[in-house]
């Protein structure tokens, strides 16, 4: 993700995130901190932003920020190429342990997490603004064995952490919202 990306990333946090979407500034001092932040974002075709996740890392804990998919695109195999992407960066920054927060609400997002390898650790109570739980997950880095069906086809998200998809990977049943 560059600043270049950062309008068409602010306007699918809103329709994707409406009760909590991140302000377009907090999506601006995230890229500010290289250091200990990644974001990446998945294109399609004619060069749309399609899905975008975020991590941060302070050895030795990384934290998914935010993974997201426009929901015409869910199903597709995008998502789990940018968890398999923050779950890799994860690893080359020395974390040892990967955590995120979804909705307790959001089984489909807990059935992703867990077929990586992500166990509920806590839950946060009314976390979210409408009121909804939060639970805590861990994937422990030393114990994960690479992304679920890695042996297939890499797919298209690069190194460079802008992903090129020009046609739907295969279809999966999962959703791709951490929050």
């Amino acid at each position: 993700m560059t600043g270049s990306d950062l309008a068409a990333v602010e306007e699918l946090e809103r329709a994707l995130f409406p009760l909590d979407a991140w302000p377009l500034q907090m999506f601006e001092d995230e890229l500010a901190q290289p250091e200990t932040r990644s974001y990446f974002v998945a294109v399609d075709a004619l060069d749309r932003v399609v899905a975008y996740a975020g991590l941060m890392c302070i050895e030795p804990i990384a934290d998914v920020q935010t993974i997201a998919v426009v929901p015409e695109r869910e199903g597709q195999g995008i998502g789990t190429q940018l968890l398999t992407l923050l779950i890799e960066e994860a690893g080359r920054r020395k974390a040892k342990d990967v955590l995120l927060e979804v909705r307790a609400d959001n089984p489909r997002a807990q059935r992703l997490y867990r077929w990586f390898g992500f166990e509920q650790i806590h839950v946060r109570p009314r976390y979210y603004r409408d009121g909804a739980d939060a639970l805590i997950m861990r994937l422990e880095l030393a114990r994960w064995a690479g992304a679920p069906g890695a042996g297939a086809e890499a797919g298209p998200v690069a190194q460079t952490g802008r992903a090129q998809q020009t046609e739907p990977a295969q279809q999966t049943d999962e959703t791709e919202d951490a929050r």
